[in-house]
């Protein structure tokens, strides 16, 4: 009824090649087709912040992309895309930046998009924004201007025709019904 087979094979023979077992993907909480991952060169890399540690001093304008966190002093003004001045930082000059950080001493002005001041910052001077945001403690002494956006170059809208009820006269200078056009 029941017959056992060899696994050995005949004399003679060549026994076939052993194969590999097919790749198992990999377990995870949550397993994904690997046809929707994204590839790792296409994912833009990440930016990095450059970093004035606390020992550091700079006087001078500084200026460029990317993100800046202030840790030291600079004595002049800052144009970066982000900056953040830390706990012992300090800027003596204006920052302009899209997004503003300060939980440091900023003495001078701040133009961004975005500011977000601490409970244990030191700002003295203006803040030209869009958004602004301030933690309870935070030290501001100076303005807070709105930002303004310039509108998009728009064609101009069409003039009102004037009240058809009345018109001043020329000569008399009261008001008077206004003329009709002849047919």
């Amino acid at each position: 009824m029941f017959s056992k087979t060899s696994n050995n094979p005949p004399q003679g023979a060549t026994p076939p090649a052993p194969q590999p077992p097919a790749p198992q993907p990999a377990p995870g909480p949550a397993a994904a087709p690997t046809a929707a991952a994204p590839a790792p060169a296409s994912r833009p890399a990440q930016k990095t912040a450059s970093v004035l540690s606390a020992d550091l001093t700079i006087e001078g304008n500084i200026s460029g992309g990317g993100e800046l966190q202030i840790d030291g002093v600079i004595k002049g003004d800052v144009r970066i895309e982000r900056v953040t001045v830390g706990e012992g930082g300090q800027v003596d000059g204006g920052i302009y930046a899209e997004a503003v950080e300060v939980r440091g001493k900023v003495s001078g002005s701040i133009t961004a998009k975005q500011v977000r001041l601490y409970g244990n910052c030191h700002v003295d001077g203006d803040i030209t924004h869009e958004q602004l945001a301030m933690e309870t403690g935070a030290f501001f002494q100076g303005r807070s201007l709105r930002l303004q956006r310039s509108a998009p170059a728009a064609a101009p809208a069409p003039r009102p025709e004037p009240a058809p009820s009345l018109i001043k006269e020329a000569n008399g200078g009261g008001l008077a019904p206004k003329p009709t056009p002849a047919p």
